[in-house]
């Protein structure tokens, strides 16, 4: 009786919503003139140009005004380009952090305490006290002996103090060597030694890593740390002899110093960013001041920057697409409010009950994330609503098919909008206009789902820090899934035939091989390593080329699907090729997945997975299926809890259309979490394969003998 009212009440509310569209439809019509989004849909993006080698496609729009002023300024480094945006934006608002009132413990339901924030509103710094603060900060280390065109390395979270600190090593032509927060002690170290600096910049929070990690770096005299906004700085316990500096101290010194600024010229390093590693140590990227400036003009164009959007800064700014992002904001005079994971929401980790999150209190219209983020908020707005009962969750179901339907074909919802998804926009502060997305692939489901649950364009970019983060960007009207865009208008791409995978640029009906890309914004080279750089990097066609490892095709339009990788292409026995990124990207969309590794021997016919389960999840199942014994480690090694994850598995990846051959036959529950300290994946939360197939190969024999 139940599942007949539920239904019979959403086919009446199913009819009513059809004779609405019905007596709306011309006003709708007139008003929202829907075929011009469809024509601005089917429109071609980039054509075909000739080259030596594969086949090659460029970007057809005409330069934007933002591209044509850059020029014109002749602005050809990051030190210049920042500088003009300072003078040029002078007195708006240009960087803003949140005041930590104080920090309270609050005991959970499950008796847990944990650490809050009570939360006071943004303080902000105009575009001329940051450039002056930049200025001060490049004199004062010249003042503490650091030389121009002497390495540095910067340790730190992301934070205002991250960016100035940048913009004035690049005043002094002082390289800035880049290392994730979240990188493991070893890959530190690596970083550290083989850019052989003398002076490291961190943060309260990751100074006392260097208690033990300084016996490591011979070289290091110097460091200068961000202070907390509540605690002093303790700095006893190191290694003697190192300089300890405030960041307020360095600046002082600057004002005082008498050092004038020494501006780069375009060819030398503005940053050594190091990737991750996904597999080995990780490599040092060397980007020039131009390679940046080319990355950044190349951006402004699809992200359709206004001059009234507020920026959320929030991603790793030693990962290239943060950089990247908060650059371009600072060129259009874009405030940017800088926030954390564990701060944005009202109901983030970190945020005291009652408390409003970042999100609420500064309203972002812009910011960019990567799929790991966007996975967490379908999960989570599934959980809010599944919570809410099965009727509420019929509804939404209802309303998000409803409205996908709508917008593939160029209309918007007003009302759907506001009776379904008004709550949910109202996460991220109500006012998001749009969203970029990059880093890694974003699932189909995860993609519609965000974009007609927020309300907004999600471009989904490709790029790779050998790029500047620059190749391919999704506009505004791109409403597909799985394609990545049309190529930037300061780089080409360019596919070339990968004859052991079988991809060919004559495969119809669209032309398919490895991603090469070719212009201004690729790198220079790998740090110290001129042969690695001479296998990805090469000259041809009077541009640059970096040969990516990636696998794409190009459609009519004009626009990217990355379909494969070279090192994830598993041939199975029977001659089946299995992308284990994409099966992942896939199956990660499964409720219950935090992280998913899938295996493939090429001795065998199937593909087996290993799995960090979801905590809630997990618990929620062991007490559905009557286990008194809730631990996690017991969990994870029961047979029930492990067929019934595995069940869920196969129903997600048959929703995603995946072959038979994809869909893992074995499965094993990791009950270690994966974070970049256990090693099995990389600071950008990536798979480290080879380590993780190391750790578990007792685990895959006995899934495989199975």
């Amino acid at each position: 009786m139940g599942d007949f009212a539920l239904n019979l009440g959403l086919n009446l509310i199913r009819a009513g919503v059809c004779i609405y569209d019905l007596i709306t439809y011309p006003f709708y019509a007139v008003v929202q003139q829907p075929w011009k989004d469809r024509r601005l849909m089917k429109r071609k993006r980039a054509v075909e140009v000739g080259v030596s080698e594969g086949i090659c496609y460029h970007n057809k729009d005409p330069p934007h005004d933002f591209q044509v002023e850059i020029r014109d300024a002749k602005i050809t480094t990051l030190e210049a380009a920042l500088s003009y945006a300072c003078k040029k934006h002078k007195d708006k608002r240009a960087v803003g952090t949140r005041q930590i009132l104080r920090e309270s413990e609050e005991v959970q339901k499950n008796g847990k305490v944990f650490k809050k924030y009570e939360l006071g509103e943004y303080s902000w710094l105009t575009y001329t006290e940051v450039d002056k603060m930049a200025c001060n900060f490049g004199r004062g280390l010249r003042s503490v002996g650091h030389q121009s065109k002497e390495n540095i390395v910067i340790f730190a979270e992301t934070r205002k103090e991250w960016l100035i600190a940048a913009m004035g090593c690049f005043k002094q032509s002082i390289p800035l060597c880049t290392l994730y927060a979240t990188l493991g002690d070893e890959a530190i170290v690596h970083g550290i030694n083989e850019t052989e600096v003398k002076h490291i910049i961190t943060s309260h929070e990751l100074l006392p890593k260097f208690k033990t990690l300084l016996d490591k770096c011979p070289n290091v005299t110097h460091i200068t740390y961000f202070p907390d906004q509540l605690k002093e700085t303790p700095l006893d316990g190191y290694k003697d002899g190192i300089v300890f500096n405030s960041f307020q101290d360095i600046i002082k010194k600057g004002k005082d110093s008498t050092f004038s600024d020494e501006p780069p010229h375009e060819v030398d390093t503005a940053i050594i960013m190091y990737t991750s590693g996904s597999t080995g140590a990780p490599k040092g990227v060397v980007l020039s001041h131009y390679n940046l400036v080319s990355g950044v003009i190349g951006y402004s164009v699809g992200l359709d920057v206004q001059s009234d959007d507020i920026y959320l800064a929030y991603l790793p700014l030693a990962h290239v697409l943060e950089l990247m992002a908060e650059s371009m904001m600072m060129m259009f005079g874009v405030p940017m409010g800088y926030s954390t994971p564990l701060t944005m929401t009202d109901r983030s980790s970190k945020v005291k009950r009652g408390c409003s999150g970042d999100c609420t209190i500064l309203k972002p219209t812009m910011m960019a994330a990567v799929p790991l983020i966007l996975d967490r908020i379908y999960k989570g707005i599934l959980d809010k609503v599944a919570a809410q009962g099965p009727w509420l969750g019929k509804l939404f179901d209802f309303g998000l098919e409803y409205k996908l339907n709508w917008m593939k074909r160029g209309w918007n919802t007003p009302i759907c909008n506001w009776f379904v998804f008004r709550k949910v926009r109202a996460l991220l502060g109500g006012r998001l206009r749009i969203m970029a997305v990059g880093g890694a692939p974003l699932s189909p489901d995860t993609h519609n789902f965000v974009r007609a649950s927020l309300g907004v364009p999600v471009l989904q970019g490709y790029g790779l820090t050998e790029t500047c983060g620059c190749a391919t960007l999704m506009d505004q009207y791109d409403l597909s899934v799985g394609k990545v865009g049309a190529p930037l208008q300061v780089c080409d791409i360019k596919l070339v035939n990968w004859e052991e995978g079988n991809y060919r640029i004559t495969d119809k009906p669209f032309p398919r091989g490895e991603i090469v890309i070719g212009g201004a914004n690729v790198a220079v080279g790998y740090y110290k390593n001129p042969k690695k750089t001479k296998e990805d990097f090469f000259e041809s066609d009077g541009r640059r080329w970096f040969r990516t490892g990636d696998v794409g095709e190009i459609g009519e339009d004009g626009c990217l699907k990355i379909i494969d990788r070279k090192k994830d292409l598993v041939k199975l026995q029977f001659g089946e090729y299995v992308s284990l990124g994409k099966v992942e990207a896939e199956l990660k969309v499964c409720p219950s997945v935090e992280n998913i590794c899938v295996y493939g021997d090429s001795s065998k016919n199937n593909i087996v997975a290993i799995m960090c389960p979801i905590q809630k999840n997990l618990e929620d199942l062991g007490r559905s299926l009557g286990k008194l014994d809730l631990r996690r480690e017991k969990l994870c090694v029961d047979e029930d809890i492990n067929r019934a994850f595995l069940q869920e598995l196969v129903a997600t990846g048959k929703k995603a259309k995946l072959e038979k051959f994809e869909l893992p036959t074995a499965l094993f529950l990791s009950s270690e979490l994966w974070t970049p300290d256990t090693g099995l994946v990389t600071a950008a939360f990536k798979l480290k394969r080879k380590s993780i197939q190391i750790k578990y190969q007792d685990a895959i024999n006995r899934m495989y003998a199975s």
